[in-house]
């Protein structure tokens, strides 16, 4: 075989511009890559062999690599399925060899070398996941040029830095089918996520069926709910892909669909309902009664047999604790019991879990609210409040995670969680503490989605978090990760996710398919207001249809994100291209105006927006102002530039929930005048 030099490459800016220009966006970046100047070219008679101890799911997942590949070429490779005792090619362009089968949990080896020739590609893992790791980054090194589609020559080696690499999905608040979850969870296998935390019970819903107790999800769920056959699928299709299902049944507090059917596990006694409203209600299990454990021995057994993960979440957190102190029993019991406060109570009562849990084999992970001197160590602490609890936390001995900073359903920019690392060198951990730093979350939680806006919450802003997670901790290039995080997400689409088609699909059935241009000219610079300046806005709960213009916008809007990058470009000396491209931005919006106009009046659903678009006008004509003072070298008049800045201070006002994002490019434009 011809041999190649090979060229070492940093894991740095370097690196991924390097990457970037040779025509891969691998996201998350690999922890080793050298590069060759060879290519291995696709034809149609390019074929796979898998060849030593790999589980079952290795072949079908072989089977998905070349279908997709197929699918990007256009290529009709001929190979047929790929199976242990078929279709294996005498002299095929790639081997997979396994060492072993691997049992998908916490500490499975997920590592995989990839050395790419002229002539073949080996994949090699010590495990099966490892093997799907690696046809991951596989598919996204392919690259193509006039001559056709290739793999560059590539020696690749590659692990991930946390063992816990999760995303909470909630349909409990709002209720999710099944084919959204395994989109979703194709999409966590396209970016090596290797944990599904599903919140099943929440105060709007009950997710999950219980054959013990059945008024569980026949009234607490209202008919929306997983089947226990639904839910071992679930978990199927997700371990044929590498990826654990933690199960979260929120308690004590967040209960209240436990309680519409079994009103006797209330602290307070009563016919209770489905909550519509959303934020920290006061239902809360009795702790004080005996029955309430034997209730949950049942059901926690129940559950036990049938999520097979080590792992079980128990929830734990914003227990308001309203209806325990009113409630004389319980102050009689805990008077009795010399419990001086409400934290302590709920780790009596998460003490009485855990022996129910290790009963059942399985390991108590719950959030910050949790942590207890009294509550042993084996327990897993999920951090929401901040750094400041995990680090306690880990001090004290308990294994924790970090969600804290990757809370994907508050609509912050990618770059925000990129930079959000589970373990900053400021924590102030030994060795042995950090390594009780399991890994991270990216949590979606449900009050303000639905089936069809999900996915453009979670993709593509959750690769970042992905690659924060399982890349090098000195890979922090914001502007390389956005890059790759734009092709990445056009790949991901060809999985089933809706996050880019259902943007067109929203707006068009707002303007009713009549100026689906001028709509989306204004929604591409527009986002969502942040945070929970949502609820602030309007009176908003679980009834409330979320189609509106706010549900189809977008997080991090590249549109807006890339002009005010430019901005910043040409302030700190620029060229020619970047003011241009503010130019023909700016004239854009400013013309889009008139006919915008029309469109937001004929359809009431738009009127909210119409100050937005005002203002959208207003600011890029005074964008466009500055630019030509740039232009001339001219300075404008200091009340010009104090007007400007006025026009522009209204324009950050939000309507329809909503805000313009470029209001602080234009901003510093103007400013740049001076």
């Amino acid at each position: 075989m011809k041999k190649f030099g090979l060229l070492l490459i940093s894991l740095a800016v370097s690196f991924s511009i390097a990457i970037s220009q040779q025509g891969g966006s691998l996201m998350p970046l690999p922890k080793e890559i050298k590069t060759g100047s060879q290519n291995l070219l696709i034809d149609k008679d390019f074929s796979i062999v898998v060849k030593g101890l790999p589980a079952d799911f290795v072949y079908d997942r072989a089977d998905d690599f070349l279908r997709r590949l197929a699918g990007r070429t256009g290529l009709f490779i001929q190979q047929g399925r790929i199976r242990p005792s078929m279709n294996n090619p005498a002299n095929p362009s790639m081997e997979i060899t396994v060492d072993e089968t691997g049992e998908l949990d916490l500490r499975v080896d997920e590592s995989y070398s990839i050395h790419i020739t002229q002539n073949l590609i080996k994949l090699h893992s010590k495990t099966s996941i490892g093997t799907l790791r690696g046809l991951e980054t596989l598919i996204q090194w392919l690259n193509s040029d006039q001559e056709g589609y290739y793999f560059a020559e590539a020696q690749i080696n590659d692990s991930p830095r946390f063992p816990w690499r999760g995303l909470l999905i909630d349909p409990a608040r709002h209720w999710l089918p099944v084919d959204v979850i395994k989109r979703n969870i194709d999409g966590m296998a396209a970016v090596k996520m290797n944990v599904l935390h599903l919140h099943l019970t929440e105060d709007q819903g009950f997710r999950i069926e219980s054959k013990v107790f059945p008024k569980l999800h026949e009234l607490g769920g209202e008919g929306m709910y997983y089947t226990q056959e639904q839910m071992k699928d679930i978990i199927r299709y997700a371990a044929d892909r590498g990826i654990r299902v933690v199960p979260e049944f929120d308690i004590p507090g967040h209960a209240t669909s436990w309680l519409v059917g079994y009103p006797e596990l209330a602290t307070v006694p009563g016919k209770y309902s489905i909550e519509r409203e959303w934020g920290v209600m006061n239902p809360v299990l009795d702790p004080s009664k005996e029955s309430t454990y034997e209730f949950l021995d049942a059901f926690l057994t129940e559950m036990a047999g049938l999520f097979p993960d080590t792992y079980l979440h128990i929830g734990g957190d914003e227990n308001n604790g309203k209806h325990w102190k009113q409630s004389k029993h319980i102050q009689k019991f805990m008077k009795e019991k010399g419990i001086k406060d409400n934290h302590e109570l709920q780790a009596m009562f998460n003490k009485r879990l855990l022996e129910i849990l290790t009963k059942n084999g399985k390991q108590m992970v719950g959030w910050d609210e949790i942590q207890h001197p009294d509550i042993s160590k084996n327990v897993v602490i999920q951090s929401w409040r901040g750094q400041k609890g995990l680090a306690a936390a880990a001090k004290a001995g308990y294994s924790v995670m970090l969600s804290n900073g990757y809370y994907i359903d508050l609509i912050q920019p990618a770059s925000f969680h990129y930079l959000n690392d589970p373990l900053p060198d400021d924590l102030g951990l030994t060795p042995e503490q950090a390594r009780l730093v399991l890994g991270g979350e990216a949590t979606m939680w449900g009050e303000q989605v639905t089936h069809e806006t999900i996915d453009s919450r979670i993709w593509p802003r959750t690769a970042a978090i992905a690659e924060r997670l399982w890349s090098k901790s000195d890979v922090r290039d914001v502007q390389s990760m956005y890059a790759r995080m734009d092709v990445l997400s056009l790949q991901l689409e060809e999985l089933g996710l809706t996050h880019e088609k259902n943007y067109n699909m929203m707006l068009r059935r707002l303007c009713r398919g009549k100026g689906v241009q001028e709509l989306r000219t204004l929604a591409d610079v527009v986002e969502s207001v942040k945070r929970y300046g949502r609820n602030a806005q309007s009176d908003i709960n679980a009834l409330m249809p979320y189609t509106r213009f706010v549900d189809a916008t977008r997080p991090d809007a590249p549109v807006a994100r890339n002009f005010n990058l430019s901005v910043e470009r040409l302030i700190n000396g620029g060229d020619q291209n970047d003011l241009e491209n503010i130019n023909d931005l700016l004239n854009n919006w400013y013309a889009n105006h008139q006919n915008l106009t029309k469109v937001l009046d004929d359809n009431p659903i738009l009127h909210e927006i119409k100050p937005l678009a005002n203002n959208l006008q207003a600011i890029s004509f005074l964008g466009l102002q500055a630019v030509k003072y740039l232009q001339n070298n001219e300075h404008p008049p200091e009340k010009w530039r104090k007007y400007a800045l006025k026009i522009c201070k209204q324009a950050k006002l939000p309507y329809g929930e909503t805000e313009l994002m470029v209001v602080s490019g234009i901003e510093k434009l103007i400013n740049s005048t001076k």
